[in-house]
């Protein structure tokens, strides 16, 4: 059995998209066990996957650079790898990279594309193209290593019976976020023929589902009451998700349930749609030339408008449903 070392820290989205990419892998490759190293509660993305070894860790007991060299010794003591997969690319990855390869490991990190990305996300290029999916920087690191990789990019229901629709209303950046009357006014629509189910997390987005609740008939707030394995056994269940460009969209693919995403400053040519979703269920203003004009939506707006998420409109969205 050949061991693959790999990590992955950071972001939640990020890290959910590693998922069908590993289970693939293993799949493929039956003599192949990955050791896959995250934050300790992101466990549950990885549950019940043959071969695969989660070791979560809690990033403040392993700080800067004698953190890594202590988490890089307690590795190496626990496991036999051979292999090292370097699916972030970042400082606390480039310090386990560079010890891994001193200790004779074989270290493959991904290509973040950044060059391409600066490109795509400058408002002033008119000649907008679709960057490799992210799915595919991460098996291409696989790849590189020797081992056959063909990702499927389809999606595979978890559960047969399926009835409700979930609503995601929430981003981390403004620049990926619709307004949040006009996700009001979708769910007060969806909810005349449909379950509504809420979900989101942090005291405020509690808050706010919770008046939405009291506000909309036929709808259910599930922030904050669920842990991430029975939110993922929930939205396995629904018949659609809609999400902003956020992690619930990845969710949503983790467990085969199809989902309508809406794109403001982001854009799907970046490599972020969800792995197995369509672009046909996305919600954009193509006809923008500004967009996109960042990677993860944490720029100002140049305009000051935000037309990307303004001009989307509620009917814009129902219709897509």
């Amino acid at each position: 059995m050949t061991q693959i070392l790999a990590y992955r820290f950071s972001a939640f989205g990020d890290v959910a998209m590693t998922v069908p990419v590993i289970t693939e892998i293993l799949n493929q490759n039956p003599k192949v066990q990955i050791i896959m190293v995250s934050r300790k509660n992101f466990q549950d993305l990885f549950e019940g996957i043959p071969n695969l070894i989660f070791k979560g860790v809690d990033l403040e007991d392993y700080k800067g650079f004698f953190g890594m060299w202590k988490l890089s010794k307690e590795l190496q003591k626990e496991f036999q790898f051979e292999y090292v997969a370097d699916l972030h690319d970042v400082i606390r990855a480039k310090i386990l990279d560079r010890i891994f390869k001193l200790k004779g490991k074989k270290v493959f990190k991904i290509d973040k594309g950044k060059n391409e990305k600066e490109k795509l996300t400058d408002i002033w290029n008119l000649d907008k193209v679709q960057l490799k999916p992210t799915t595919e920087r991460y098996a291409a690191v696989f790849r590189e290593m020797g081992f056959k990789v063909e990702l499927s990019h389809q999606l595979r229901p978890k559960n047969i019976k399926k009835s409700g629709i979930g609503i995601a209303p929430f981003a981390q950046h403004q620049g990926k976020m619709l307004p949040i009357e006009k996700t009001f006014e979708v769910a007060k629509i969806l909810s005349k023929d449909h379950k509504i189910y809420f979900f989101g997390g942090g005291k405020k987005e509690v808050e706010t589902l919770n008046n939405w609740q009291l506000q909309i008939p036929n709808s259910e707030n599930l922030a904050g009451k669920l842990t991430l394995n029975k939110e993922l056994e929930k939205i396995s269940e629904l018949d659609l998700m809609i999400s902003m460009d956020s992690a619930n969209m990845h969710l949503a693919s983790l467990v085969g349930t199809r989902c309508v995403s809406i794109w403001g400053s982001t854009h799907p040519f970046a490599g972020f749609l969800g792995y197995g979703q369509s672009e046909k269920d996305v919600v954009q203003i193509k006809d923008l030339t500004c967009r996109p004009c960042s990677v993860f939506g944490d720029k100002e707006c140049y305009r000051g408008d935000w037309a990307c998420l303004n001009e989307i409109s509620v009917q814009q969205i129902i219709d897509k449903i």
